[in-house]
């Protein structure tokens, strides 16, 4: 049992100091998904509002609101989460918007032949949580700002 203790103990040793820069990159790789979309709506407004009108089936809210709060959540929050300002609250609005964007686009991405478009969303989404329940890592506007000299998660 002793052997079996110590062998887990080395292990967390031993992959503590990628803690942060895994955080770090699964960060940047889920904001910079969002934020390109992000540019893409914002670079085509017309077709952008076109989509929300038409094709996305948006619940809850009209479509010139819908595009107007998805687009600006694909480039707050990615900005927010790439600097780890506020890490856990913008990575939840992220997961938001994600889980929307699935809603909204069910009618396609429920169908056959669509299976890896969903997968990346579910990929999102579980980046996005790793993110909610673990933070940012120390590498992040957070932590420094939590001002503690113990490293934060």
């Amino acid at each position: 049992m002793i052997r079996l203790q110590s062998a887990i103990r080395l292990a967390e040793r031993a992959t503590l100091p990628f803690e942060s820069l895994l955080l770090l990159a699964t960060r940047v790789y889920v904001s910079w998904q969002f934020l390109k979309s992000g540019w893409l709506k914002i670079g085509d407004w017309e077709t952008t509002r076109f989509l929300f009108e038409e094709e996305y089936h948006t619940p809850l809210l009209p479509p010139l609101v819908a595009a107007i709060a998805g687009t600006a959540g694909e480039l707050v929050f990615p900005v927010l989460l790439i600097v780890g300002l506020l890490s856990r609250y913008a990575a939840a609005g992220l997961f938001a918007v994600n889980v929307l964007a699935v809603v909204s686009y069910s009618h396609v991405l429920l169908t056959e032949g669509f299976e890896a478009a969903l997968g990346q969303h579910y990929l999102w989404g579980f980046m996005l949580l790793v993110v909610i329940v673990m933070g940012p890592g120390r590498w992040a506007l957070d932590a420094m700002l939590a001002g503690s000299g113990r490293p934060r998660r």
